[in-house]
């Protein structure tokens, strides 16, 4: 039964091609915290609703792709279809090119329609013609703005454009003028068929690998005066408590020791990691890597636009698996594959690095990022599909180059520190309680003897259990193994330290990753994904158990 608040309101939805500006349009016209606006494609892999009016909800459903048989664009169309009304969002620089082969695409017939042209500062002149132009040739609304710079009197007008909405003309979209200029993107040296891929490369590993560094460098720093000025001063004042409460607050697996632990190095690579993916995304570098990389990909059973949630799976994988939505039905679960194995998580950074730095050996992160793509790419080649089926999309929208909105980064930050501080932290808070009532128990000395075969295998400490244990609950549960301040870590060779943080990371997706896996391709993928990895793990980390030996042997 609809609410008396309910009745009347009409539902528009807003439709175009990927990087036509629908997510930052959805932004300025309710106001909301998307979290996922940005000038690359795929960046919307679920449907968003918001308030324009009291009267009126406005949806932004992922871009499309022309012939494409991805989810996203399935999700799109059937949105459309079940609208009051459509809003077409089409780039003004590509409107001849781009606005038949959407309305080919989108099925208006009966609908009422407005048509939305962005990017109209990359126009020199004639925007008024434009505006009219396709307004009297469609018979419907038409409004010219920059969505990056939504300002009121473009929000009042889009309000009125909705207000007067109609059906578009009858074989209006069958004879569309073409004689319109198009305005390219820029072409930059990502395109050069020479060194555009090795480029595309170098920046993709720089985008992450200096705010990891610096969070690292921040992380080294700051910890020594925390542990003095902080934790030593509280350990002090709980030392007469009852044994049980230290071992939940200040014990090895404590609340205020691992917890401060946890914090002090996810926190870091998370906001400077989310700071760099924001302005490759918002400036659109991100597309013209992942448009650059194509070839390369295409090798393991990807496609360039496959790189996309493989990328965001550095920040969460469960969002990346959501992503992976945008990928082609004949790609996207190789794209999981690879998501789960080698795309390290912010917390899987900033624990390893935690645990590297408590070990003495900060330098190991940069050869195990490279084991982690390295074996991921071959885990990926391996078990799935052969490539050279792979299907590409009629047209493909190549990103405008521009200087990131400082609004935009700004609330994607807002977005991140939010789901770090009201999600991640509380889920590891929960993981040392549970940690900390196990070690109390005994449970962890089970663990330790039940893994000791497997650890002995591998020539490791059966007291490493409980990072490989933690792990699989969530990839920050590798801040276990800082337990003792350090103690395990440091007695142990480097050629160990790497193997044990390769092996509790590889062995399987977290469980939150592979629930989310479950729920969108079903629990007999999910389990031949885990079994898969499980032993793609096991055989590599064998591989590299003989490689370590036989280098500190030299």
């Amino acid at each position: 039964m609809l609410t008396k608040a309910e009745v009347g309101r009409q539902s528009v939805v807003m439709i175009g091609f990927e990087s036509s500006g629908k997510s930052a349009l959805f932004r300025g016209l309710t106001g909301q915290e998307t979290g996922e606006e940005a000038n690359f494609r795929g960046s919307t892999v679920i449907t968003r609703r918001g308030a324009v009016t009291a009267s009126i909800d406005l949806d932004d459903v992922p871009g499309i792709r022309a012939g494409d048989d991805s989810d996203t664009t399935t999700i799109a169309l059937k949105a459309a279809a079940d609208a009051d009304i459509v809003m077409l969002v089409v780039r003004a620089t590509h409107v001849a090119k781009e606005l038949p082969l959407l309305l080919r695409s989108v099925n208006t017939d009966g609908k009422r329609a407005t048509l939305v042209l962005t990017f109209a500062d990359k126009l020199p002149a004639g925007l008024s013609e434009l505006q009219q132009y396709f307004s009297d040739w469609l018979g419907i609304p038409v409004y010219l703005l920059n969505a990056r710079r939504l300002m009121l009197e473009d929000r009042t007008a889009l309000i009125r454009l909705l207000k007067g909405a109609g059906p578009i003309r009858s074989g209006a979209a069958h004879l569309m003028p073409s004689h319109f200029p198009v305005v390219q993107p820029q072409a930059t040296w990502f395109e050069h068929p020479l060194w555009g891929r090795p480029l595309s490369l170098a920046l993709t590993l720089l985008l992450f690998a200096v705010p990891v560094w610096l969070a690292y460098l921040f992380s080294a720093w700051i910890q020594p005066v925390v542990d003095q000025n902080v934790l030593d001063p509280i350990k002090q004042g709980l030392s007469g408590w009852p044994f049980l409460l230290r071992s939940f607050f200040i014990g090895d697996y404590g609340l205020l020791t691992l917890g401060c632990y946890s914090f002090l190095w996810a926190f870091p690579v998370v906001l400077l990691l989310g700071l760099s993916v924001a302005l490759a995304e918002e400036s659109g570098v991100k597309d013209r890597i992942t448009d650059s990389l194509d070839g390369w990909l295409r090798v393991i059973g990807l496609s360039g636009r496959d790189l996309i949630p493989v990328l965001s799976g550095f920040g969460c994988n469960v969002v990346a698996v959501f992503q992976s939505r945008a990928c082609s039905a004949c790609t996207r679960k190789s794209c999981i594959s690879l998501i789960t194995f080698g795309s390290a998580c912010s917390y899987q950074i900033g624990a390893s690095l935690s645990v590297f730095g408590s070990a003495g050996h900060p330098w190991l992160f940069l050869p195990y990022i490279a084991a982690l793509g390295l074996v991921g790419a071959l885990h990926t080649r391996i078990w799935n599909r052969k490539p050279g089926h792979i299907s590409a999309p009629s047209y493909e929208a190549k990103s405008f180059l521009q200087k990131p909105g400082v609004r935009a980064v700004q609330w994607r930050l807002r977005t991140v520190i939010k789901q770090f501080l009201l999600q991640a932290m509380p889920i590891f808070l929960i993981i040392c309680v549970i940690a900390a009532a196990l070690q109390w128990a005994g449970v962890m000395t089970w663990f330790s003897a039940l893994a000791e075969p497997v650890l002995r295998l591998f020539h490791l400490p059966p007291d490493a259990a409980s990072g490989i244990v933690f792990s699989v609950i969530r990839k920050d549960g590798l801040l276990v193994l800082n337990q003792g301040e350090g103690e395990l870590l440091r007695s142990m060779p480097a050629n160990q330290v790497f193997l044990l943080v390769y092996l509790a990371s590889t062995l399987t997706a977290c469980l939150v990753t592979l629930w989310t896996v479950k729920k969108e391709m079903g629990w007999p993928f999910a389990a031949k994904l885990a079994g898969k990895q499980a032993a793609t793990s096991l055989v590599s980390s064998g591989m590299i158990m003989l490689i370590g030996e036989a280098v500190m042997l030299k």
